[in-house]
């Protein structure tokens, strides 16, 4: 059974009772404040501002690293639609963590000894059954012990699979409040019934390993991302990962992301992030998958370090920055 906070916790201490009793009951309790908390003033495009130097800026930090080279080419203006890479075999990418991709769209399963916590559900109840389902039984873990599905965002290719998870396994689905409030808004059919709710800084706790969800809106209103702990033997990591990889169109949309991205970074840094994972594959992570599986002895190729990790971010930085200029 997940474990429950104490209600004496000081980052639990702005819940209602009532709300506390429920999230107790399920192990989950909030912390922190919204996305745009630590002082950071909201990003704008300064008249003038040129496009093309935050973009090469951008690509000066990635330099000839293949992580963050991808992530700038991913985010860069004339890049189209993601890639629709075929589905890889499923993997551990650390002891506790699977990685279950259908190509161009993943779910990672966080493994703990009272069960599993799902993030993102992929695009069917087909495709959950064939990847999420299969893929845990190939590497040895049971999915009938899926405890909660979390969705990053409301979109199709990330909740297709959460319904039937629920109803198959009993699952407890969980999503920001502006993102069930999306669903139901722009896909009532393919939307898993409303459940959970995340709250900025949420800590969601089984079997003694704790994630952090932290909201990241701009892709959506309610995107969340986690900040996850990962171990490979003795070696303990933290692994985040960036809830809505595609940015906004919006000059209004493309300043909230980007100041929920500086917020986020602000807190991976806090948190000693040295590990990087993405949901879609803008980030080479399929191929550092299939180099971790050609040596799984080797160094894990998603282990960044946390100078690198806070890179990455960086790049992103520079790159949505390009993108808000040449949007105002």
């Amino acid at each position: 059974m997940p474990s429950a906070p104490r209600p004496d916790d000081p980052a639990v201490g702005h819940l209602s009772r009532r709300r506390f009793g429920q999230l107790a009951a399920l192990g989950l309790a909030g912390a922190g404040a919204g996305a745009g908390s630590f002082g950071l003033a909201s990003p704008a495009a300064a008249a003038g501002d040129d496009a093309q130097a935050h973009y090469d800026r951008a690509r000066r930090l990635a330099g000839n690293d293949p992580v963050l080279r991808a992530l700038a080419s991913a985010l860069a203006p004339e890049r189209g639609e993601f890639p629709r890479p075929s589905a890889p075999a499923p993997l551990k990418l650390f002891d506790n963590l699977a990685f279950l991709s259908a190509g161009w769209v993943s779910a990672m399963a966080v493994l703990t000894e009272d069960g599993i916590v799902l993030i993102d559900a992929l695009t069917s109840p087909a495709e959950a059954e064939s990847v999420i389902v299969h893929g845990l039984r190939e590497l040895g873990a049971r999915p009938e012990t899926i405890k909660y599905v979390v969705a990053t965002h409301g979109h199709g290719d990330h909740i297709g699979g959460a319904q039937y998870l629920a109803d198959r396994y009993g699952a407890r689905v969980l999503m920001t409040p502006a993102d069930w409030d999306l669903v139901a808004r722009t896909d009532p059919d393919h939307a898993p019934a409303r459940d959970l709710d995340i709250a900025d800084g949420q800590r969601l706790t089984l079997g003694g390993t704790t994630i952090h969800l932290h909201h990241t809106p701009g892709h959506t209103p309610g995107t969340v991302s986690p900040v996850i702990p990962v171990r490979a033997g003795r070696a303990r990591h933290t692994a985040m990962l960036w809830g809505g990889a595609n940015p906004p169109g919006t000059p209004a949309e493309l300043r909230t992301y980007l100041t929920s991205l500086r917020t986020f970074r602000h807190r991976t840094r806090r948190a000693g992030a040295d590990v990087e994972l993405s949901n879609h594959p803008n980030d080479h992570g399929l191929q550092r998958a299939e180099q971790l599986r050609a040596d799984p002895g080797g160094p894990n190729p998603f282990v960044l370090g946390r100078r690198r990790t806070d890179r990455y971010l960086a790049v992103m930085e520079s790159m949505l920055r390009g993108r808000l200029a040449d949007a105002s």
